[in-house]
């Protein structure tokens, strides 16, 4: 059983940055690959980047791939959403998650994370 807890949403202005944070409870963080997905009211979720356990293989949506960057400090159990250059279309609640193995696929299935956190709003302001 995994417990996630996300952090650092808020207020941002476009062109700004913003850091997303994500602590997992329990043991073995390093054996699960994480990701983080968002959603906008009346459409799908989307999945937004992740990373292995050993941060060897990460992956990213297209719409994020140079803005954002996925990290993680298995030290300290928590993985983090680094959202630089923010536009008005990045708001949205931002979850993160975590995956039996490394998910790198713009077209995951939600199922493919075993664990989710609550989710967390992003709202980027023009």
């Amino acid at each position: 059983q995994v417990t996630l807890v996300e952090s650092g949403g808020g207020l941002v202005q476009a062109g700004g940055s913003l850091r997303l944070s994500c602590v997992a409870s329990g043991r073995a963080f390093s054996e699960f690959g994480m990701g983080w997905w968002r959603q906008t009211p009346g459409k799908e979720r989307v999945h937004l980047a992740a990373i292995s356990g050993s941060s060897r293989s990460t992956f990213y949506a297209d719409s994020v791939k140079g803005r954002f960057t996925i990290l993680r400090d298995n030290a300290k159990n928590t993985v983090y959403l680094q959202m630089d250059s923010v536009q008005p279309e990045d708001t949205a609640v931002y979850f993160c998650a975590a995956s039996l193995g490394f998910v790198g696929d713009s077209r995951a299935r939600q199922s493919a994370y075993w664990y989710w956190g609550q989710g967390i709003q992003v709202t980027v302001s023009s």
